[in-house]
């Protein structure tokens, strides 16, 4: 049952999915960073593209505001941020092949599923409708714009691990009994993590960050004990603006869980940064700061949309882009049911859960791609039943 479950077409996962908007690979960091603020999405995809015939060919990777992060807290990119956002999107895509994948929509879960297991975090589906076809037959080269949908004339959409993920939950009870059995026991658990102590500076998170981009995973903060105190995560970065670049590479590891918390980094901090900005002689990146800490919201907003529509996006504030998640770390146990773990990562829209002990020292993590792995053998040893 689990093996006529799992060869249904990929489609089935699509059915209302808005679809992707896209930047071509030649646009600048800046661009990027206007389309993901006016889109309110937390990635975009990149598409490689012909100035000369307008059109789009294949998409080749995807970019958060994480990237930009990560991007502008080099050290000559923190002394001069306005030059490093007219760089080109193609010089910070994880250089990793395969992160996006294009499938066809009558493709199987199966194959679906495999792709994520060779590595692939977003599958590209073409949409299957009448306005999408409309679109292929009568505007063939619609110019690139930030609202733009229209790859080819035709639209597509995601297709994540948590899509995946979900749709297994829904049905999970073809998969009996392996959801009621503990993710100890089925080895999920993942060994392999990325620490950082609270008393280190952030800065020495950039590598492991980069790292948790391309393996959906992130880094977590501990005390000496190994106790889980909470997370720097890629999601959690990604809900707030470039500008805390700065706080990465000025606070310690355990300062900056409180900065980029969903309530807002506290003045104090704020001042730290500024402090130690001015230390460095990062008058550049300072100036942004105090440029932004000084409108009000209602200033912030005019000015934002003013931006985007000269076509510059370099604005922020000293705390948040939009309504953010927690750095508090979400966790299991090694004792917890796989279909609990399940639940929890779809509830809280993680890729990714913390594994600890009744004390809080850390075990390890569980991910939807280990999830993805367990409901993937169940075939292997089906099949190897029926040739028996």
């Amino acid at each position: 049952m689990a093996i006529s479950f799992l060869n249904g077409d990929v489609s089935d996962l699509c059915l209302g999915k808005p679809a992707i908007r896209w930047i071509p690979a030649s646009a600048k960091v800046s661009d990027a960073v206007t389309a993901l603020k006016r889109s309110g999405e937390t990635h975009i995809s990149v598409w490689t593209f012909d100035n000369i015939t307008n059109e789009s060919s294949e998409c080749v990777g995807k970019i958060c505001l994480t990237d930009v992060i990560c991007f502008l807290c080099k050290e000559e990119n923190l002394a001069n941020p306005l030059k490093a956002v007219e760089a080109q999107i193609s010089e910070i895509l994880p250089k990793v092949p395969s992160i996006v994948r294009h499938l066809e929509p009558n493709s199987s879960l199966l194959e679906a599923i495999d792709c994520i297991l060779e590595g692939t975090q977003n599958l590209v589906i073409p949409i299957q409708n009448h306005r999408s076809t409309f679109a292929r037959k009568k505007f063939p080269n619609k110019p690139f714009s930030f609202d733009s949908t229209h790859c080819n004339g035709r639209e597509y959409c995601w297709l994540t691990q948590e899509d995946i993920v979900r749709f297994l939950l829904n049905s999970i009870g073809v998969f009996s009994p392996i959801p009621g059995m503990t993710i100890e026991s089925l080895h999920l658990i993942e060994h392999d993590i990325m620490t950082v102590n609270y008393l280190k500076p952030a800065s020495s998170t950039l590598d492991y960050l980069s790292r948790s981009l391309v393996e959906q995973t992130s880094v977590a903060v501990i005390d000496e004990a190994n106790r889980l105190i909470g997370e720097i995560s890629p999601v959690t970065l990604a809900c707030c603006d470039e500008l805390v670049a700065a706080a990465i590479s000025t606070l310690l590891a355990g300062d900056l869980l409180a900065y980029i918390d969903c309530g807002g980094p506290p003045e104090y901090l704020v001042e730290l940064v500024r402090m130690r900005l001015e230390e460095r002689n990062f008058g550049a990146m300072l100036e942004l700061m105090e440029e932004f800490s000084n409108s009000s919201t209602a200033s912030l907003s005019s000015s934002c949309s003013s931006d985007d529509e000269s076509g510059s996006s370099f604005c922020g504030s000293s705390g948040r882009n939009s309504p953010g998640r927690s750095s508090e770390a979400i966790v299991c146990y090694p004792w917890s049911s796989l279909v609990a773990v399940m639940i929890q990562a779809l509830a809280h829209r993680l890729s990714c859960i913390w594994v600890v002990e009744e004390d809080h020292t850390l075990v390890g993590t569980v991910t939807f791609a280990g999830m993805l792995k367990v409901f993937r053998s169940v075939v292997g040893v089906n099949l190897k039943r029926e040739f028996i």
